[in-house]
């Protein structure tokens, strides 16, 4: 019989990657908070909350190098740590936004992760939802299973109906419905939609969510000149004001910091797992062969 739950109701202190994480992040970031991709949507965490010293603390700490790690080459990823129990084990995904540089997502994954350390300290799962990228980890597997549930959703004001732009609004919309791949993107003049879903879900799974995304979207948001509708597992949203809403709108000035954090995360990556690994083979010693 297991005699401790590696997630429980006692607090701890942000994970050691994490923390590490804030305060690159924390002194003279290259990458303005002000930074389209980067800038927070939504967060959300679990109520469980892990034990100090437990296991968990150890995966979750490989887990979350692991993800920033992945975002230097891959738009998207996901991950499973085991443990010596089930209890230990901790899975995780990250997806950038389809229009998104390597670096630039690398940056906001990272950036991610800070805010899932201070927003979801000593939780077992968390979930931020930024501009240009999605990361989200917990204890219990997620991976691959589609979720339909509304995470957040947004509408703007409304100028009352106008036929012409509600007509390309809906065009628009039914053309995202109508296209393949997780990353859509659609526009007629300046009105502009996008759809995503995480790439855990298979291509069926995401027209799914997509479908629903759009169907809430308009329904709920009716007349108004933006509209974002996220669903756990995907988003669907709209502006009429064109792409400074949700994609690059300068790749000038904020491209070249997003380089510079990139350089920054993949120099520091390497010795972050090492110090990870050590800290865990010391833990193993000072606890001695009965692993208490």
């Amino acid at each position: 019989m297991e005699t401790s739950m590696a997630c429980s109701r006692e607090v701890q202190s942000l994970p050691l990657f994490v923390s590490l994480v804030v305060v690159i992040f924390g002194f003279g970031s290259v990458v303005g908070p002000d930074s389209s991709s980067d800038s927070f949507v939504y967060g959300g965490c679990t109520q469980l909350r892990y034990s100090p010293g437990s296991a968990y603390v150890t995966n979750l700490n490989s887990l979350l190098t692991s993800l920033v790690n992945s975002a230097t080459y891959s738009s998207f990823n996901k991950f499973t740590v085991v443990g010596p129990s089930s209890n230990d084990a901790v899975y995780g995904l990250y997806q950038c936004r389809g229009d998104l540089s390597m670096p630039e997502c690398a940056t906001c994954v990272a950036r991610a992760v800070t805010e899932s350390g201070i927003t979801c300290s000593g939780t077992c799962g968390g979930t931020i939802q930024l501009q240009g990228c999605y990361v989200r980890y917990d204890n219990a597997t997620f991976l691959g299973e589609e979720d339909k549930m509304v995470a957040y959703k947004k509408c703007g004001p409304s100028d009352g109906y106008q036929a012409d732009v509600m007509g390309r609004r809906d065009s628009v919309l039914a053309g995202l419905i109508g296209a393949t791949g997780p990353y859509r993107v659609g526009g007629s003049g300046e009105l502009l939609g996008v759809a995503q879903c995480t790439g855990d879900l298979s291509a069926g799974q995401c027209q799914d969510c997509v479908y629903e995304a759009i169907k809430r979207l308009k329904s709920e948001c009716a007349t108004a000149t933006t509209g974002d509708m996220f669903l756990v597992k995907c988003y669907a949203r709209y502006s009429v004001f064109g792409s400074q809403m949700f994609t690059k709108s300068d790749k000038g000035k904020s491209g070249d910091k997003g380089t510079k954090t990139f350089a920054i995360i993949v120099g520091l990556l390497g010795g972050v797992a090492l110090l990870i690994i050590f800290l865990s083979f010391i833990r193993r010693i000072c606890q001695g062969p009965g692993g208490k």
